[in-house]
C-alpha cells in the first residue's frame, strides 16, 4: 500500500485514538510504543510514507528518533507534543521534523495537517535550480552547497525551492505560508520564521542569501 503511516506514541489511549482517526481517513497504520520500537517498525515497513512522533517517549525520545530517521530518509515527520514554545519547535525542526501538532488536538486538524504535508512533499515535475553555490535537484529532492550534500526536511526543501525560484523578489510571510504550507495550513507566520532560521543554519555561508525584510517577509538575494 502507498498510504502507510507510522505512529510512535507511548500512551496507549492516545495511540489508539490517532490510529483510529487515520484509519477512518483512509490510511494504513503501523503502531510503535516507544522510540526504539519506532525505528524497528520503520525498518520493517519500507513503504511508510509519513511518521507521527510523540516527543516524550521511553528508550529514545521523539527528537532522537527524528534525527536518526532523517539521517537515512526524507520521509515527512509530524511531531505530537505537549510542550509549548519556540525553543521546543526549533529543536524538533533542527533535528529534522517537518511540522508540529500540540496536544490536545482535534482529529480534523491532525488529518488536515497530515494531508497537507503529504501534498507538499509529493515530487512534482519541477525544474532544477542553481544559484550562488547552491544546487537544488527537484526530482531527486537533493540539495548541495558548494559541492557538499545538505540533508533537509521536505518542508525545508520546498521552502528553499520557493525562495530560489523567486530570486530577488520579496515574498511576504502570507505568500510563503499559502504556497509552501498550502492554503489550509492551521497556524501562524511564526512557523515561517522558525523554518527560515533552520534553513539558514543548514546552508552555512550561503544562508546569507536569505534576506529578512522586517515586518514584510523574505527574499533570496543573489546575483545570477
Amino acid at each position: 500500500m502507498d498510504n502507510k503511516i507510522l505512529i510512535a506514541e507511548d500512551e496507549a489511549n492516545i495511540r489508539r485514538v490517532v490510529a483510529g482517526t487515520l484509519t477512518k481517513a483512509g490510511f494504513s497504520v503501523v503502531e510503535a510504543c516507544d522510540g526504539q520500537d519506532a525505528l524497528e517498525k520503520f525498518d520493517e515497513h519500507p513503504d511508510i510514507i509519513l511518521v507521527v512522533l510523540d516527543v516524550m517517549m521511553p528508550k529514545l525520545n521523539g527528537y532522537e528518533v527524528c534525527e536518526r530517521l532523517r539521517a537515512r530518509s526524507q520521509v515527512p515527520i509530524l511531531m505530537l507534543t505537549a510542550l509549548d514554545g519556540e525553543a521546543d519547535e526549533v529543536t524538533g525542526l533542527t533535528r529534522g521534523a517537518d511540522d508540529y501538532v500540540s496536544k490536545p488536538f482535534s482529529s480534523s486538524v491532525l488529518v488536515a495537517r497530515i494531508q497537507t504535508l503529504l501534498r507538499r512533499t509529493a515530487v512534482g515535475s519541477k525544474e532544477n535550480l542553481e544559484l550562488g553555490g547552491i544546487v537544488l535537484r527537484y526530482r531527486e529532492r537533493l540539495v548541495t552547497v558548494n559541492g557538499e550534500r545538505v540533508l533537509m526536511t521536505p518542508k525545508e526543501f520546498d521552502l528553499l525551492y520557493y525562495l530560489m525560484q523567486n530570486k530577488n523578489l520579496v515574498l511576504t510571510r502570507d505568500q510563503i505560508l499559502s504556497t509552501v504550507w498550502n492554503a489550509d495550513y492551521f497556524g501562524d507566520d511564526r512557523t515561517v520564521d522558525t523554518h527560515i532560521k533552520c534553513l539558514r543554519a543548514k546552508l552555512g555561508e550561503c544562508g546569507r542569501y536569505i534576506v529578512t525584510l522586517r515586518k514584510v517577509g523574505y527574499k533570496f538575494e543573489c546575483e545570477v
